[in-house]
């Protein structure tokens, strides 16, 4: 039974871990599409970061310079496909491919051109990387039976991005429902005219939603590449940007929901990767693909109706033209 406690304490404890960059994309999802922008480019910003990051902190040996260059670059393109879509009413999917399409090119090419390694980077010490930290009182908690072993394995020894990813969520709900910014926010993702006839920008608006997502999506990269693993590798973030947009529809464009979808997704993830391998008695091999195709599945059964609605913002997609009097 306390083998069985243990082995459910390490699989949430490596939930959480699978699970923060989904987070922090999907709050940054989150926030440009309340302003009516669509941001398929998630990947492409993570996967621009993680490489900024990994390769800033193999030269400078620091992981706060890996941190802040991550989200400089995931910054540039966010500001990038502002101006693709808001400043020139450009299509916001094709603009959020694009990027994606770029980084996942440019990575590559910049790995292999700066340090030969087939793309990748250096193998970065612990001193250039985001490693865990202890609670206090977690060795002393651990001969507390339940509620000591949770906290010793589950709540503690995670690094600080993990921490930060999980406070971001209900920063998020207080600036989207409990702020000036987050009332004007919603307003322009549902009319932006009127948030235009009341004098407000609009613009101005899904510049600072893109900002945000550009921040978030350059620490969830930063993650990646410095605090999980220990270097960039070709296409690392492996379809999370996606993951983390259908977390978001699955949460119906709110902060709470969305992290409960980014834990469920990052749950199925770790189990596929406990059961790798596993054989079981009636059906042999664990099929771990279902597990992995499972939030992808989950959100086109929403999509459909089976299990609620998800209405996404009014004016999601549609690039906003002032009317001229």
């Amino acid at each position: 039974m306390a083998d069985t406690y243990l082995l459910i304490l390490l699989t949430l404890d490596a939930t959480l871990r699978v699970a923060t960059p989904l987070i922090l994309a999907a709050m940054a999802g989150l926030f440009s599409e309340r302003s009516g922008v669509i941001d398929i480019g998630l990947e492409g910003k993570m996967l621009a970061a993680a490489f900024a990051a990994a390769a800033t902190a193999a030269v400078t040996g620091s992981a706060w310079a890996g941190l802040g260059a991550g989200i400089t670059v995931s910054i540039g393109l966010a500001l990038l496909h502002g101006f693709a879509c808001i400043t020139h009413r450009g299509d916001q999917v094709i603009s959020g491919v694009a990027i994606n399409v770029v980084a996942a090119g440019l990575t590559i090419v910049l790995g292999i051109a700066w340090f030969h390694q087939g793309g990748r980077t250096p193998t970065l010490d612990a001193s250039a990387r985001f490693t865990e930290h202890a609670l206090p009182f977690a060795d002393a908690a651990r001969g507390i039976p339940v509620i000591g072993t949770l906290y010793a394995e589950v709540i503690s020894g995670h690094n600080i991005l993990v921490y930060l990813a999980l406070a971001i969520v209900p920063l998020t709900w207080w600036v989207i429902y409990r702020t000036r910014f987050g009332l004007r926010l919603r307003a322009v993702g549902e009319n932006p005219a009127a948030v235009d006839t009341a004098g407000i920008s609009v613009a101005g608006l899904r510049y600072s939603a893109m900002l945000i997502a550009g921040i978030l999506c350059g620490i969830a990269g930063a993650y990646l590449s410095t605090a999980h693993s220990a270097a960039f590798v070709r296409d690392m973030t492996a379809g999370k940007g996606y993951m983390a947009l259908a977390a978001m529809i699955f949460g119906k464009w709110k902060p709470v929901p969305t992290l409960f979808a980014c834990l469920l997704f990052g749950f199925l993830d770790a189990m596929a990767v406990r059961l790798q391998g596993v054989e079981l008695p009636v059906i042999g091999i664990f099929p771990v693909q279902l597990l992995q195709a499972l939030p992808y599945i989950l959100t086109v059964v929403l999509l459909a109706g089976f299990i609620g609605k998800a209405i996404a913002p009014k004016a999601s997609g549609t690039p906003y033209v002032k009317e001229r009097t």
